[in-house]
């Protein structure tokens, strides 16, 4: 006969290993009680008009990130992105990158993408639009450099999920028309946005924030706790 402890869906829908599964989890952690920032997503241009001043601010966010011991995580694309991670790299920092390819090949050839300046490349196959909503998920603090459309998807997956967002200021692109933009969504998602030009006021402003409250409510997602 078919076990029908299975079909208790209060017990499964938040628990879904249950039953005789080994205790590997850490029965004691308590995500609220945790502000540790552990990934920081850099969204830029990948193309374009990219200023050697901006992809320097860029490299030395990169480079913050990894001073910080956070692992960065970006789209693995050329750009201001790619940037990022060199500065990560150099800085003996860890870079994750999420690739909209099903391959290393297909990012290559097809997508046109590096692969040097990563130590982990995740092939989504999920394509250009897909690979965002990964990028965003995987990141407790996202941060905004330049960029066009595809980075303004960016923002807004963050946004509507209540994300924390750091734009480096005067940066170009997307990431100087969204102080003007934002007042005019008119949607509270619970996202908390710092605007700063420097790289490294930028990662440590935004690390504070995390650490001191929005670790409390990192998404829409997470249901308010009862007082």
């Amino acid at each position: 006969m078919a076990n029908t402890d299975g079909d208790n869906a209060a017990r499964q829908e938040l628990r879904p290993y249950t039953g005789d599964v080994a205790p590997d989890a850490d029965q004691a952690y308590d995500p609220n009680l945790d502000p540790t920032v552990r990934s920081i997503g850099v969204m830029g241009a990948a193309g374009g008009e990219l200023l050697p001043a901006v992809r320097a601010r860029c490299y030395a966010i990169g480079a913050a990130i990894a001073r910080k011991g956070c692992v960065l995580i970006t789209g693995a694309c050329p750009g201001l992105p790619y940037d990022a991670a060199r500065g990560a790299r150099d800085a003996g920092g860890l870079s994750v990158g999420v690739s909209p390819a099903l391959s290393r090949s297909e990012h290559v050839m097809k997508y046109d993408s590096p692969v040097d300046a990563y130590d982990v490349i995740i092939y989504t196959g999920s394509g250009l639009m897909g690979r965002e909503v990964h990028n965003i998920h995987s990141s407790d603090i996202v941060i905004i450099a330049g960029g066009r459309s595809g980075t303004l998807g960016e923002f807004c997956i963050a946004y509507d999920e209540g994300k924390l967002i750091g734009v480096l200021a005067d940066s170009g692109g997307v990431a100087d028309e969204l102080e003007a933009i934002v007042p005019k969504l008119g949607k509270v998602t619970g996202a908390r946005i710092v605007y700063e030009s420097d790289p490294d006021i930028l990662i440590d402003r935004c690390i504070a924030e995390y650490r001191e409250s929005h670790y409390l409510r990192p998404s829409t997602f997470v249901e308010e706790k009862m007082s």
